[in-house]
């Protein structure tokens, strides 16, 4: 039995995947707020018992940069370390990822159903790149290397937002006085589209109504400018996310140059799926292919938006089957021949 986890700054979802006959079949799945939890150790220990079902293996895709078997993650006050999880599942080894290198490896195991097209590019072999805006923003690589693709983390969230025309200028210049540096990750993630509604605000002077300022400082100002926006309900949400959804674009597109990302473009993240209608709008891909010299090129890379909200565990699952250690004393018999199908 395999355990992967996808751990976010919001939410901690832990899985179990049974290897059968090649293929990884689902089983138990929860859902934990990670911010009520004093650590993953604790959560993990609580999964385990709840499931009471032998762990073979386990890899666990974490919001943040990974390193030696530890990960500080940014968005939240834990310290994860392999070492510490292998103890309290008896294994000899546990594994790490980056949270968006466990998703590059899902995309592997994407079908048709699992995402929506954006763009149909020019459909060849090559190295592709992953997006995800959530409560952060990460990015990945997928480099080719003739015969498979071979994912890689990055820390691309986090380069330095460059902005494009005057009111994203603007937008820099209010967001230096908030934040002193300003990364992608301020504007492109749940918290950013909240930045971005109160530059509007606040240095264009948009008007936000009494109803709307209630809302928001009642619930997640994310969803609820995201709501308001999609359902026509605010001028001032609509030009947020109009101008959130150009960034983005823009930012997608570097990030497909940065990895020369010829097999495509996948959008993930819990943002993503909300916004297939938006991506869909021209504004997304214009900004995305414009990019001068490189336009054309960009505008034959493929871009999906990831809708299968596991593909991250997924990825840790597929990953952690390759690669199944044996448990302290023991290896289990058959285990890694039937993962490695």
């Amino acid at each position: 039995m395999i355990l992967a986890g996808d751990i976010g700054g919001t939410n901690t979802r832990l899985a179990l995947f049974e290897a059968k006959s090649g293929r990884l079949e689902p089983h138990t799945e929860l859902t934990y707020p990670s911010r009520e939890h004093a650590s993953l150790d604790e959560i993990v220990v609580s999964f385990v018992a709840q499931a009471q079902r032998p762990i073979d293996a386990a890899c666990f895709g974490i919001a943040g940069p990974v390193k030696d078997g530890r990960a500080a993650t940014p968005n939240l006050a834990w310290i994860v370390e392999a070492q510490s999880l292998a103890r309290a599942l008896k294994l000899q080894r546990v594994f790490l990822l980056n949270d968006l290198e466990s998703i590059a490896y899902g995309t592997a195991a994407l079908g048709p159903g699992d995402y929506a097209v954006v763009s149909e590019g020019v459909n060849e072999q090559g190295n592709r790149a992953v997006i995800a805006a959530g409560t952060g923003l990460g990015e990945a690589g997928l480099f080719w290397d003739g015969a498979t693709h071979r994912p890689m983390a990055s820390e691309g969230g986090h380069a330095d937002f460059a902005p494009r025309t005057p009111i994203e200028i603007e937008l820099l210049q209010f967001l230096t006085g908030k934040f002193g540096r300003v990364s992608y990750e301020r504007i492109l993630s749940g918290p950013g589209l909240h930045n971005v509604y109160q530059f509007l605000r606040d240095a264009r002077h948009e008007p936000e109504p009494a109803w709307l300022a209630q809302e928001i400082s009642a619930g997640d100002a994310g969803a609820v400018i995201t709501s308001n926006a999609l359902a026509g309900k605010s001028p001032l949400c609509e030009h947020t996310l109009d101008l959130f959804m150009q960034i983005y674009g823009a930012e997608a597109g570097n990030c497909a140059l940065r990895f020369t990302a010829l097999g495509g473009l996948f959008i993930a993240g819990g943002i993503a799926p909300h916004l297939l209608a938006k991506f869909k709008e021209p504004a997304f891909m214009q900004a995305f292919a414009s990019k001068g010299r490189m336009k054309t090129l960009l505008e034959a890379i493929p871009v999906k938006v990831v809708t299968n909200g596991q593909v991250g565990l997924i990825g840790a699952a597929h990953f952690a089957a390759r690669n199944v250690p044996p448990p302290l004393g023991a290896a289990p018999a058959g285990v890694a021949r039937i993962a490695k199908n």
